[in-house]
């Protein structure tokens, strides 16, 4: 099998060429190989390369900086990723896509789950949902999984902000009034490449949530991160008023992924316990 797969250097991307390399012919491009900003790249990349599955990594993460740069986070969260699903259907392959909790409003009082109406407050996450009906729209086989709160021990991620800051002996201040579910880098890849073994491609036509078993806030996280790496550093929580951004955030931001357990078999260990595992390997590199 072969398989295409865009954002090699991203957190995700460079988990999921691992993770996919037992499958098959990975054929793994970075911004420099393929540009999801320049519709005729990716479809030029799509019909050259001919995969078996199309796994889109690549994304416009900066949801603050999407502020004043939506028309870029369309095209590369919004257009590309409907052009790669029509690649992949002409070529009967599957479109595997990462999408955001950002695409809900926050405003629900329990966790969100795939069938609830999106409402997005933000750039990014318009953008995001974009890029999930463009997908739908094309009709060919996808698989679209909205994460959450992703981190790993490499890249630019709230989990290495707050190790270096902590390790720096800085006091923190973080906002505790919204929540979510922290996911692993790891834990997506080791999914996705469960997934792919398991599942009918031709058939798939599904939206997912895929996250770690449980929920905490933005200070909860960081609280795990300073307590695992054994800092003695004092984490404040504060309001999300005393930290604005310029981007707004949902703050119930929690995905129930109950349904991808029950239907796919995806095991969804406590976010706790992935944590740990970063954890490790931060301190390992």
């Amino acid at each position: 099998m072969r398989i295409l797969l865009t954002g090699k250097d991203g957190q995700v991307g460079w988990e999921l060429e691992r993770a996919l390399a037992p499958l098959g012919e990975v054929v793994a491009m970075d911004r420099s190989a393929l540009d999801l900003a320049d519709v005729d790249a990716i479809r030029r990349v799509v019909g050259d390369t001919k995969p078996a599955v199309v796994v889109n990594a690549a994304a416009y993460t900066a949801v603050d900086r999407a502020e004043s740069e939506p028309e870029l986070a369309m095209r590369i969260n919004g257009v590309a990723p409907g052009v790669l699903a029509e690649e992949a259907k002409r070529l009967g392959a599957l479109l595997v896509h990462y999408s955001t909790d950002y695409v809900f409003d926050g405003t629900k009082a329990t966790p969100y789950v795939e069938n609830d109406a999106p409402n997005p407050i933000n750039a990014y996450g318009r953008s995001k949902l974009a890029g999930e009906r463009a997908i739908a729209a094309a009709g060919g086989a996808h698989l679209i999984l909205r994460t959450s709160w992703v981190y790993a021990p490499r890249g630019r991620n709230f989990f290495l902000t707050i190790a270096s800051r902590a390790r720096a002996g800085e006091a923190l201040r973080v906002v505790d009034d919204q929540r979510g579910v922290p996911t692993s880098a790891a834990f997506l890849a080791a999914a996705t490449a469960a997934l792919l073994r398991r599942t009918d491609r031709a058939e798939l036509r599904e939206t997912y949530h895929l996250v770690p078993a449980g929920q905490t806030s933005w200070c909860g996280f960081a609280r795990a991160i300073v307590r695992l790496l054994d800092l003695p550093v004092e984490v404040a929580a504060i309001g999300s008023a005393a930290f604005p951004t310029p981007a707004a955030r949902p703050k119930n931001s929690v995905l129930d992924a109950t349904r991808i357990a029950r239907d796919l078999g995806v095991e969804r260990p406590p976010w706790e316990a992935l944590l740990a595992d970063c954890v490790m390997t931060y301190l390992r590199e």
